[in-house]
């Protein structure tokens, strides 16, 4: 399973990509074998990225962590840990654009909504290319999130929606 190697081999494989010139998008020359599909794009593959929850985070503790402005920046890991994730993940989706300002590691459940910050099970790269981009998500994370803070909807239908497909969360849930 893709987090269980993600988790293993994070620290090694930033300085094996450094060699290798995927962090700076140069062709390694050699093939990698992808263990994610991209069949399921703009969704990651359920398979590789799940998506995962912070268990601090429950309907009842919303008004102290997700609806407070500025909470998810306390949560959010920093590009020293979610860069080597990254780098793995292309590989791991066998993405040919091994560019990495291409894509945004992205939590699948996102910290706006309680996501789990630093399981690599709720992270993967997303790309910035695609009629429907990381860009695109961000807009519905805030919308379903101020669905969740203004009382419109639960958290967990918020989460379910989300995690099961991003492209339609908006109209399972009612929102849009």
């Amino acid at each position: 399973m893709r987090s269980i190697t993600r988790i293993s081999t994070a620290g090694a494989c930033s300085l094996a990509l450094a060699f290798s010139g995927l962090i700076l998008g140069v062709s390694a020359g050699t093939a990698q074998a992808s263990s994610c599909s991209q069949a399921y794009l703009p969704l990651p593959d359920s398979g590789c990225t799940p998506g995962s929850y912070n268990s601090a985070v429950t309907q009842s503790t919303i008004g102290s962590t997700i609806c407070v402005s500025g909470w998810t920046a306390t949560v959010r890991p920093p590009t020293s840990y979610t860069n080597p994730l990254k780098a793995q993940g292309i590989i791991d989706y066998g993405y040919s654009d091994t560019n990495m300002s291409d894509y945004e590691e992205d939590h699948l459940v996102p910290l706006e909504l309680g996501g789990a910050p630093r399981d690599p099970g709720n992270l993967w790269p997303e790309p910035h290319y695609g009629t429907k981009t990381a860009y695109t998500k961000d807009g519905v994370e805030t919308k379903l999130k101020n669905a969740v803070c203004n009382g419109t909807i639960t958290l967990s239908a918020a989460r379910s929606a989300i995690r099961t497909n991003w492209t339609t969360a908006l109209q399972v849930t009612g929102i849009g």
